[in-house]
């Protein structure tokens, strides 16, 4: 047996392998003490442990069986996978729009290199193509990648560089933007856009995937299509961001760019515009406003409005229970220039904190209050305490989410220092940060095992 045919396995799993004459690739049969299991053995990530075999099932899934629970291996196939995406011409449709797609890095159609644990992206219009055929019905694709980043590691560069590049592909006469990105920071950059990249004539879709391509449960595809759907052919002129609305496989919903949150670490859906109504529904057959009339339309030119500055110097701070003046100070003392306070309630923090706030506002650090909550609204003159607290010079941020309130006062120290034209660049609404009211249907709590939600769930039928 040749290496090639142990890829990965060690130890004790190499050896079950030899002793039964079985291959990594191969078709085969495992009983194990918990009965029998068919599909493919995998390769091994070369940084696993050396007591498992992983197989694929016929469902797509993976499982491990440990070493000494297996009592046998027959094969009886061999299907070796190729690592290589296919790549097919992609067939140019003048009757079609032109839609750019970005790549930050973000696995949006992908497989995974079961030997190194590492994803292959699908990148190049072809490999697209290759891997989601039904592309070529939407829109003519063209793709550029910017970065390849994990999105943890998107910043306040990658952020303006985006802008810059968002703003020049619709000089070039792009009829809409698709921005592949990973979704644990994508509600940060889909704010940052929509302040650098204001008034756009063309949709400004940021798109993800929860799952990879490889996993049958994948929302890679479908978030795809719709996305390129939403940038070509939809009327919305905004930034967005397109993800699955429900858990299965129905629709996908279109939210603004400020008033968007991941709520969730590993749901399909756990997208959520928060405070407000997502702004569309999409899916492969149509296309509905959930806010009529609450949105730019495409103007029908290919100005756009360009502002991509970004001051660094600037934080989030999470409040909680005897917090200690000394996370201020320290702000202070390492120039910050910019605090965003997540308060509890209303808008307060603890009495201790008062004097280091009073010695930012004086020293010239601008401090905004936002609310952990996420739905509501600063309300800091209901109690003496958030009286006084905006004595101190503490800014109420109305109901800006915190991540949002974080990247605009970025945005806007990035213009300027002057304390009232900070406030009011703040506390003018670009793109629905700041609405003057939530609708009655904003905040919504599926909470399970109350009588009302059982008999909700019991009358549901698909």
């Amino acid at each position: 047996m040749e290496a090639e045919d142990l890829k990965g396995y060690r130890g004790p799993a190499r050896d079950l392998l030899l002793r039964h004459n079985a291959r990594v690739w191969g078709d085969v049969v495992i009983a194990t003490d918990q009965g029998d299991f068919r599909g493919i053995i995998l390769p091994r990530s070369e940084t696993a442990d050396d007591q498992h075999l992983v197989l694929k099932l016929a469902s797509g899934y993976n499982i491990g069986l440990r070493v000494d629970s297996v009592q046998s291996i027959t094969e009886v196939g061999y299907r070796k996978a190729h690592y290589q995406i296919p790549e097919k011409v992609f067939p140019p449709d003048p009757s079609k729009p032109n839609v750019t797609l970005l790549g930050t890095g973000g696995t949006i159609a992908s497989r995974l290199d079961y030997r190194t644990g590492a994803v292959i992206p699908a990148f190049s219009p072809g490999e697209l193509y290759g891997a989601v055929p039904e592309l070529v019905d939407v829109a003519n694709l063209t793709t550029k990648k910017l970065y390849g980043e994990f999105s943890e590691n998107i910043g306040p560069q990658h952020w303006m560089g985006m802008a810059r590049a968002v703003a020049e592909e619709i000089a070039a006469g792009a009829d809409g933007i698709v921005i592949g990105h990973g979704t644990d920071t994508m509600h940060y950059t889909a704010a940052a856009l929509t302040f650098m990249v204001q008034d756009p004539p063309v949709p400004i879709i940021i798109v993800g995937s929860q799952r990879s391509s490889d996993r049958p449960s994948s929302d890679a595809a479908l978030n795809l299509i719709n996305a390129c759907r939403a940038a070509g052919q939809g009327d919305i002129a905004e930034v967005l961001v397109c993800m699955f609305g429900p858990t299965s496989d129905q629709y996908d919903l279109l939210h603004r760019g400020t008033r968007v949150r991941k709520m969730h670490s590993s749901y399909r859906s756990t997208f959520r515009t928060i405070g407000e109504r997502p702004v569309a529904r999409i899916s492969t057959t149509d296309y509905i406003h959930i806010r009529e009339h609450y949105h730019r339309r495409r103007p029908g030119d290919h100005q756009v409005k360009l502002n991509a500055v970004f001051d660094e110097r600037v934080t989030i701070v999470y409040y909680y229970p005897n917090m200690k003046p000394d996370i201020i100070e320290s702000l202070i003392d390492n120039g910050y220039k910019g605090i965003i306070i997540a308060g509890t309630g209303l808008g307060h923090v603890n009495k201790p904190l008062y004097p280091a706030l009073k010695r930012a506002c004086n020293s010239g650090v601008h401090v905004y209050m936002t609310v952990q909550t996420l739905w509501g609204y600063v309300q800091m003159f209901v109690y003496d305490t958030g009286r006084d607290i905006m004595e101190l010079g503490v800014v109420p941020a109305d109901n800006m989410l915190p991540e949002v309130a974080y990247v605009k006062l970025g945005w806007a120290l990035g213009q300027t220092h002057d304390r009232a034209e900070v406030r009011r660049i703040m506390l003018s609404p670009v793109a629905d940060e700041i609405t003057e009211r939530e609708p009655i249907d904003g905040y919504l709590v599926m909470q399970g095992g109350l009588p009302e939600m059982e008999q909700y769930f019991k009358s549901y039928k698909r």
